[in-house]
């Protein structure tokens, strides 16, 4: 059995917002001193990020971008909206997101809507049920017995995850076709105050969606066969990278360990991975490494030996759309295909754990 990508759909909000721009409502939200200041400003300097998209933002007359969501804080120990509050705005934009990259997605495979027989919805900024896998179903036009998996609270490689599910499925249903669909607003989560976590956190994430139909044995050309995915638990990290429900929004720790835990556990895990499979580090023709920002990408070029013109394309994502979660890799992979990058490609992400998760490609 084949498991095939036949389409990827990719959509990030209608207005973003420049690095400059960002860190000017960061500094109102979150510093309290002229120190604090020039502190925050040097790490949206070194983000990588120039720009990004939000559903909270809105375009004024003049062409100002604005957002009026985020209140400056009243006091010292004001952190902004409750959970619920952020938890409704992603009920209220997450569907035409999610929506409009599944089109795009649909579109490009050929694949009617009413042919799709499984939804895989991914996400880890937001939940409500019914949620957004039942919006797709109303506004896509799905049939009304299509099966539904979430995939939730995975973090940045949960696209990998999703297509783990998509293959599982698809190999226990002969006739499946599975539309899989990523959608995060981590703009949502924008934590107040002043704390080191926070504001790297803040200057790094962005809102987008990503969508990727696959099938069996497809008999159209694809734009490329999912070969297998594969996990690995680093040791000794559990708390360098976490994901948690707050009071006031979900909240991330991203401690300074990642890239060099990254650095030290990469290697040895993905070089007897790929040489099961018949590949070698070299013979990898498309990096879709995850850009959870610009020291992660060099621990990998690090850990593997990789030139920085390899990873061109992830940094070229951060930089454009921002770190956009588990929509990100999938990004990579349009990007991949709109230039008709040789095969073999492979997706590297990290999420809490530490965990490393990997999909192949050809």
């Amino acid at each position: 059995m084949n498991v095939t990508l036949d389409g990827i759909g990719f959509t990030v909000p209608p207005v973003s917002i420049c690095r400059q721009k960002s860190s000017e409502v960061a500094k109102q939200l979150s510093c309290s001193s002229d120190q604090q200041r020039r502190r925050l400003e040097a790490l949206y300097r070194r983000s990588g990020v120039q720009s990004r998209g939000s559903v909270l933002l809105s375009e004024a007359a003049c062409g100002a971008v604005e957002q009026d969501f985020f209140p400056p804080a009243v006091d010292h120990d004001d952190r902004g909206p409750t959970t619920a509050v952020r938890s409704q705005q992603f009920a209220d934009h997450a569907p035409q997101l999610a929506a409009d990259a599944s089109r795009s997605a649909l579109d490009e495979s050929g694949l009617d809507p009413g042919q799709v027989t499984h939804l895989v919805v991914v996400t880890c900024t937001g939940f409500a049920a019914p949620g957004v896998d039942i919006e797709l179903i109303q506004r896509l036009g799905l049939p009304a017995q299509t099966q539904r998996v979430q995939v939730g609270f995975m973090g940045c490689h949960g696209a990998i995850n999703g297509l783990r599910a998509a293959q599982g499925l698809l190999a226990a249903n002969e006739n499946a076709n599975v539309l899989l669909c990523c959608v995060e607003l981590c703009s949502l989560h924008y934590q107040y105050g002043y704390d080191a976590n926070r504001i790297v956190s803040g200057a790094l994430f962005a809102d987008g969606a990503a969508a990727m139909v696959l099938r069996r044995d497809s008999q159209k050309p694809s734009l490329a066969t999912l070969v297998e995915t594969g996990s690995c638990l680093v040791p000794d990290s559990r708390d360098a990278m976490t994901w948690k429900v707050g009071d006031h929004g979900f909240e991330m720790t991203l401690s300074a360990t990642v890239p060099s835990l990254i650095e030290a556990g990469l290697v040895d895990f993905l070089t007897p991975w790929l040489a099961k499979r018949g590949h070698t580090i070299e013979s990898i023709q498309g990096w879709a490494v995850h850009p959870g920002g610009t020291r992660i990408l060099s621990a990998v070029e690090s850990s593997l030996g990789l030139q920085p013109e390899q990873l061109a394309t992830s940094r070229s994502v951060l930089s454009e759309h921002g770190n956009m979660s588990s929509a990100t890799m999938p990004a990579v992979l349009r990007q991949f295909a709109d230039r008709d990058l040789p095969r073999p490609w492979l997706m590297l992400g990290f999420g809490p754990g530490l965990e490393i998760e990997v999909a192949l490609l050809e």
